[in-house]
């Protein structure tokens, strides 16, 4: 394990991961290929960590980034899998570095297709590119009638390949009609392309959600990130949030716990202290609704989070000692609490809960 002092940190179980993402290759079938998302550091699970364990695994075809600073960071660890660049180059120094790092960027207009040129150029080198069309995300892409015309003019452009082609589903998890509408103006795009044989390898547009709800979806590839986590319903959460107790006292009827005295006993309580706050990702919307699990026990969060200490009510536990293990995220003893349920409890999505995990908590593989 990876040495630290301080008693609060996160396990990655690698193997729920690899885990995940075979299944869900046997759910989209073996032709095709899996993206697996690593943005975000990994949804807050270690990028490096899951990106080495899906290489050597064999668990996934591609990577997803959001940025040439994220893939750049794979390469220096020894991660050697297609990477690609979610997210839209710029200034020209990022195309660059993207390119010289074997990093495969998108392109959504003519103007960034000739920066990839450029850059391929100096390096004299050809670069693939994925051409991203926004069917209805509103975000980044080209819109679907503009799609042939660009894929025609980088067909003729020099040092230029156009390997894949994607768009991205914006309400795949709750809107079935909403979702196939993208699909069927992305398929569009696809046939318009096929008609005139520009089609790339490559085309993708799934999600987690799409990838296992809207078959039609699935295409050359899928992205998912949730699911691979264990994120998602049918997958196993690979992420455990622990700390450790490191202080109790008693508190007496009517104590108040933290600032703004907004906890207050309403029985001799046994308080206990965690050495983890909102400067660790444990947000202070958190405060008097979460419940931390200590010998298996649903332990109250009491008081505000501060942002370097937690409060809990282990009067419920009455075996809780300095030095046990308190679980924030995951299971303990057939208990668990997921961050589905922190997410409820903040107004969020599951996404924000894990990636908002600073880098003051280690991250520690396990499961391998």
């Amino acid at each position: 394990m990876r040495r630290f002092f301080r008693p609060t940190w996160a396990e990655i179980d690698l193997g729920a991961l690899v885990g995940n993402l075979r299944l869900l290759r046997k759910r989209v079938g073996p032709r095709v290929k899996i993206m697996f998302v690593v943005k975000a550091n990994a949804y807050g699970h270690d990028a490096v960590l899951c990106a080495l364990a899906a290489q050597k695994a064999r668990a996934a075809d591609w990577l997803g980034v959001s940025s040439v600073e994220e893939g750049l960071a794979l390469r220096s660890a020894g991660v050697k899998l297609p990477v690609l660049v979610l997210g839209s180059l710029y200034p020209f120094e990022s195309v660059l570095a993207a390119a010289a790092h074997d990093l495969t960027p998108i392109v959504a207009s003519l103007e960034s297709a000739k920066r990839v040129a450029e850059a391929a150029l100096r390096l004299r080198r050809r670069i693939d590119i994925h051409v991203k069309v926004d069917t209805g995300m509103g975000r980044i892409g080209l819109r679907p009638e503009a799609a042939l015309a660009l894929i025609r003019n980088l067909s003729v452009l020099k040092g230029i390949r156009v390997q894949g082609i994607l768009t991205h589903m914006a309400k795949a998890e709750n809107d079935a009609a909403f979702t196939g509408r993208q699909l069927s103006a992305f398929k569009r795009v696809l046939k318009a392309l096929d008609k005139e044989g520009l089609r790339p390898p490559l085309a993708h547009a799934a999600n987690s959600a799409a990838a296992l709800r809207q078959p039609a979806s699935r295409f050359d590839m899928v992205r998912p990130g949730l699911a691979a986590y264990g994120l998602v319903e049918g997958f196993t959460p690979v992420l455990t949030l622990k700390s450790k107790i490191v202080y109790i006292k008693t508190a007496p009827r009517g104590a108040t716990v933290s600032y703004g005295a907004t906890w207050r006993a309403k029985r001799v309580s046994r308080i206990a202290t965690l050495p983890i706050g909102y400067g660790d990702g444990y947000v202070r919307a958190l405060s008097n609704r979460a419940s931390v699990l200590v010998g298996g026990k649903r332990c109250p969060v009491v008081g505000r989070v501060t942002m370097d200490q937690t409060m809990i009510d282990v009067t419920g536990a009455p075996g809780a000692r300095v030095g046990d293990d308190a679980v924030l995220i995951g299971r303990q003893d057939g208990a668990a609490v997921t961050a589905a349920e922190l997410a409820r409890h903040c107004g969020t999505i599951p996404y924000e809960i894990v990636t908002a995990l600073t880098s003051r908590v280690p991250r520690v593989g396990a499961g391998r």
